[in-house]
């Protein structure tokens, strides 16, 4: 659970994965600009930034430059005016130099427009990841752009994620623009001490599985000050999540925020101190929900939601133990638990008569769940 993977769009033909080489490139054939020693321009390592060139091995020697570096404290840069067309990729901070990396990314990225254009013939879940990293900082007034609009009219169930970060520590993303993402826009997975700040998330509404943020089996995450409008949860919390702080959020369209679900076919899973404020939900078809299916085990405790506004949402608070997107699910008897769960100044306007929804089991019951100043 120390680890944290950061994979931006994904799907299926041979990934390239980035990893410190074990040469130096040859600055004969690289042209060093003029930002200073510790700065790698991706232009400078042969990316051409016009939108319809693959620029997807200027990227890799510019990452090999970074990693191979002396420097205490490299930056990879990707410059501002230019739009740059990437195959999936991986960046793997393992064997570099510094652990103190910064990825200044000012300019535009962009998937392959067509499904079929994509590159990776294994282990395709992922546009852009970095794994591997102790001490990473990605940042700038960039956007990076899944072009999903084909993905979506597939019928395609895979988990693919657009940005992901995991295997990793001591992560920081602040500033960029994430959009229209084949599934998952940003996936934090495996990973401790993730920070995400002043984040923007755009996908049509009706924009299928393309959650805002994910996070799976990762402890001491923080998502502060984002906006994030997508067809799915603007934030979903999976199993091996623990001491997430969650505050001032703009959410919607979407799903809400989820935490699960937990539980499906009969595994055990768990979420536990999670905290939730500040958060403003716009139009969405649920706002604050706790999902599991029947038959699981684990449990969901200690999560705290306050301070939450909701605007015409369709389901502001929702506890759900027979949590089934099929038409048929079968009965079954155990649960996971749902424990210390408190809600506190929510203020709403709801789309239907029922705000406040409590399905729970009734051989697992939900327990400790307190209410303080609803309207």
């Amino acid at each position: 659970m120390a680890t944290l993977k950061i994979f931006f769009f994904v799907l299926l033909i041979q990934c390239t994965i980035f990893t410190g080489s074990s040469h130096q490139l040859k600055k004969s054939n690289v042209n060093i600009d003029s930002y200073g020693d510790n700065t790698f321009n991706v232009i400078s390592f042969g990316a051409i930034g016009d939108g319809k060139k693959d620029d997807s091995k200027g990227f890799k020697r510019a990452w090999d430059a970074v990693c191979d570096s002396s420097t205490p404290s490299p930056t990879f840069l990707v410059p501002q005016g230019k739009t740059f067309l990437l195959q999936p990729l991986t960046f793997n901070g393992k064997h570099c130099n510094s652990n103190n990396i910064t990825f200044q990314i000012d300019g535009r990225i962009i998937a392959p427009t067509k499904p079929s254009a994509w590159e990776c013939n294994t282990n395709c879940h992922r546009w852009i990841g970095f794994k591997n990293f102790d001490g990473l900082h990605i940042q700038g007034s960039g956007t990076i752009n899944g072009q999903g609009d084909n993905w979506w009219k597939l019928s395609c169930k895979d988990n693919q994620k657009g940005f992901m970060i995991g295997h990793s520590k001591n992560v920081d993303i602040k500033g960029l623009t994430f959009e229209d993402s084949p599934k998952m826009h940003i996936a934090f997975e495996d990973s401790t001490s993730i920070h995400a700040t002043q984040v923007t998330i755009k996908a049509p509404g009706n924009s299928p599985n393309t959650d805002g943020i994910h996070i799976q089996r990762s402890t001491n995450v923080s998502i502060h000050n984002t906006t994030i409008q997508t067809g799915d949860d603007c934030i979903s919390i999976g199993d091996g999540s623990k001491y997430i702080n969650i505050t001032n959020i703009e959410c919607g369209p979407g799903h809400g925020i989820s935490i699960g679900s937990l539980g499906i076919m009969g595994k055990t899973e768990e979420v536990e101190f999670v905290h939730v404020r500040n958060v403003s939900f716009h139009g969405t078809t649920n706002g604050v929900r706790i999902k599991t299916w029947q038959g699981g085990h684990g449990h969901a405790r200690n999560i705290r939601f306050e301070d939450i506004t909701f605007h015409t949402s369709t389901r502001p608070i929702v506890i759900d133990q027979y949590y089934c997107p099929h038409k048929q699910c079968k009965n079954q008897t155990s649960a996971v638990e749902i424990n210390n769960i408190a809600y506190e100044n929510i203020n709403d306007t709801s789309h239907k008569e029922t705000a406040v929804q409590l399905s729970c089991s009734e051989s697992s019951p939900c327990r400790n769940i307190t209410m303080k100043n609803i309207n």
